[in-house]
């Protein structure tokens, strides 16, 4: 009797173990979870830790907290120049409300499912708005906000926030990637053309302006130093006055000396003969006066 009541005992402690162990969960930062009551929602918990439940009635769903990733089926989307492009694109998402997320879509795969088309139908009115070379160029990054923002408006009603809407990758069809690119590159050429014929008249705009600046500075030196030379000579003139005034037999020597100087020049002149003459009247004078040539005798 007392071995069946160690039994019995046994039996209900591990019993109630198992109650306990079953009435606790946990939730770790990464998580947010739902409680379930016969599959109906009880309550959301969205902090992280130990949490309790009732065992056997109630279950536990977990979804993610963090952000997740979603890479759409490659579609064939027109554009507005009716060009066709292959267009790979992916999202991302976070789950905010785990509620509406379990009653509209359930889990992940569901969700997935409506993004599917969803994105299909914003890159097309995005893109059909638009030509091909825009696409080609650094508008695509605007172009891709705006995806994300029809994406986000219509996806919010399944409890879920797009962050981000992105274009992998962008081919053309085999059948019209040759004529797309000669058109691109006749199109760069014109834009190559433009530029240098730019280029050109930029080019002479400037030199002539150079040219006109170098000829207005020339003639303004010119002037300049037709008028310091004007000073200097009259200075000049001025001081050969006053040298002539005071002492007149010396200027008359002075001024025969440097006449002599710039007639024969040391380097290129050599004078054979007598120093006569009125030109070599100060060398015949013993007395340093010029000497006074007889007439009629050179």
């Amino acid at each position: 009797m007392r071995r069946g009541g160690l039994l019995g005992a046994g039996i209900g402690v591990l019993v109630l173990l198992i109650i306990v162990f079953s009435s606790m969960f946990t939730v770790n930062q990464a998580e947010q979870a739902l409680v379930l009551r016969f599959g109906k929602v009880v309550r959301p918990i969205e902090e992280p830790g130990l949490h309790f439940k009732i065992p056997l009635v109630e279950n536990v769903v977990y979804f993610d907290r963090r952000v997740l990733d979603y890479d759409a089926a490659t579609a064939e989307v027109p554009t507005l120049d009716q060009k066709q492009l292959i267009v790979d694109a992916f999202a991302r998402y976070r789950i905010v409300n785990p509620l509406r997320f379990f009653q509209t879509v359930n889990n992940e795969a569901g969700v997935e499912g409506r993004l599917a088309s969803i994105i299909n139908s914003a890159v097309r009115r995005v893109l059909g708005d638009v030509p091909l070379l825009t696409v080609m160029t650094p508008e695509r990054a605007a172009l891709m906000q705006r995806m994300t923002k029809l994406v986000d408006s219509e996806a919010s009603s399944f409890g879920i926030h797009v962050l981000d809407v992105r274009i992998k990758r962008v081919d053309l069809p085999e059948e019209n990637m040759e004529a797309v690119i000669r058109r691109m590159q006749t199109q760069r050429g014109q834009e190559a053309l433009k530029i240098r014929a730019e280029g050109d008249k930029e080019s002479r705009r400037i030199h002539a302006d150079a040219d006109m600046q170098e000829r207005v500075i020339i003639a303004e030196a010119k002037r300049q130093a037709e008028i310091t030379m004007g000073q200097g000579d009259a200075e000049a003139a001025e001081t050969y006055n006053e040298a002539y005034g005071k002492d007149p037999k010396f200027f008359d020597f002075w001024r025969s000396m440097q006449a002599m100087t710039k007639a024969m020049p040391k380097d290129t002149t050599t004078f054979v003969g007598a120093p006569e003459g009125d030109f070599f009247r100060y060398f015949n004078a013993e007395s340093g006066t010029p000497e006074t040539t007889a007439p009629g005798k050179r």
